[in-house]
């Protein structure tokens, strides 16, 4: 099996979306710890709302928050929200092997930082991959019904990459 990246950061809508289909758990399962920046845990225990993930977070004792040391680096990235821009700033501090985030604003920054990056349905597709879920094509269409914004391309690129279309 392969060596499963030590340091991963994760944003605020992949913990609310995979809190949304009740698979927050798949995070500890492939990646063993996760860390979040302080605004992504303000962002998420705000849960706008419905709460969503928050709930959640509380209890999900492997997900670490964690202070960024220079928060002025998070400053730099002025185009994206404060938790988008503390995730890839933390993610810099900590040299970390994986940044799941979503939003591709923030995606198109940290590919041009270097930063190996996956996303939500990233996740659910490694799940799949290892046996952790049956099938991605439920799960995708829950995040939908549940206000999740995904593009018609991005479902049936993850589609086909599932093996499900």
């Amino acid at each position: 099996m392969p060596r499963r990246p030590q340091r991963v950061v994760v944003n605020a809508t992949p913990i609310i979306a995979l809190a949304l289909i009740g698979k927050l758990d798949l995070l500890q399962q492939l990646y063993g710890e996760a860390m979040m920046p302080s605004a992504v845990q303000a962002e998420v225990f705000a849960g706008g709302p419905m709460g969503i993930g928050s709930t959640e977070l509380h209890a999900a004792t492997w997900l670490r928050a964690t202070a960024l040391q220079d928060p002025r680096r998070a400053d730099l990235l002025a185009d994206l929200d404060r938790g988008e821009a503390e995730v890839i700033a933390l993610a810099q501090e900590l040299d970390a092997d994986l940044v799941i985030i979503d939003e591709r604003l923030a995606r198109r920054h940290a590919k041009r930082l270097g930063l190996t990056l996956t996303g939500t349905l990233g996740v659910l597709l490694k799940a799949k991959h290892l046996g952790l879920v049956p099938s991605v094509a439920p799960l995708i269409e829950q995040l939908r019904q549940a206000g999740i914004r995904l593009s018609d391309a991005v479902v049936a690129e993850a589609l086909k990459l599932a093996g499900e279309m």
